[in-house]
């Protein structure tokens, strides 16, 4: 697949900025499974934990292997994540200047942020079963990625963390993801 992909035209020039193991990544196309680690946090609260079931993100503190399936085309990604007690689907699609991702009823717009070494998304709107969520309302959200060479292989570093206001800390991981050797089969197609 040729092209940019859904983060390169979403960074438009500030992609360069990124570590080659995030640019490398965010420019995989086609279908791709990567292994790594994760920890996960449990809700801080019961409303917390009713409310991460909707989305279908962790419902308890977990640590162990996680295996991401990437369904990457340029206006679109599939993003499925097989944390140790739970899945999670996400889809991600570009929107000028944003990625929007769809989780469960929840549909979340993303501006993103690339300094320092690192790819942040910044939330700047939210809309919950169709419904549009005031600014006052959203979620504090921490969703960022890093990356690193470790021998002859990189690594994606990612945390995310999502709180609201009166409920508490709703969703919570953090962890690595190995990505795949250059030109190996499925899990290493990356766009021309």
């Amino acid at each position: 697949m040729n092209g940019p992909s859904l983060f390169e035209r979403a960074l438009g020039d500030r992609f360069t900025a990124l570590p080659p193991a995030l640019r490398r990544f965010h420019r995989l196309a086609g279908r791709h499974e990567l292994q790594g680690l994760v920890e996960t946090d449990a809700p801080a609260s019961f409303a917390g934990r009713l409310l991460a079931r909707c989305l279908g993100t962790p419902t308890r503190a977990t640590r162990g292997p996680i295996r991401f399936v990437l369904e990457a085309a340029p206006d679109a990604e599939t993003w499925t994540r097989h944390f140790p007690d739970r899945t999670l689907r996400s889809r991600m699609r570009f929107a000028p200047g944003h990625v929007v991702e769809r989780m469960g009823p929840a549909r979340l717009a993303f501006a993103l942020d690339a300094r320092g070494g690192r790819l942040r998304m910044h939330l700047v709107g939210l809309r919950f079963l169709g419904i549009p969520c005031p600014a006052w309302l959203r979620p504090s959200i921490v969703a960022e990625e890093t990356g690193d060479r470790v021998g002859a292989g990189e690594r994606l570093h990612f945390r995310i963390e999502a709180s609201v206001r009166g409920v508490g800390q709703v969703v919570g991981y953090r962890g690595h993801l190995v990505l795949p050797d250059a030109c190996t089969g499925e899990s290493a197609s990356p766009r021309g």
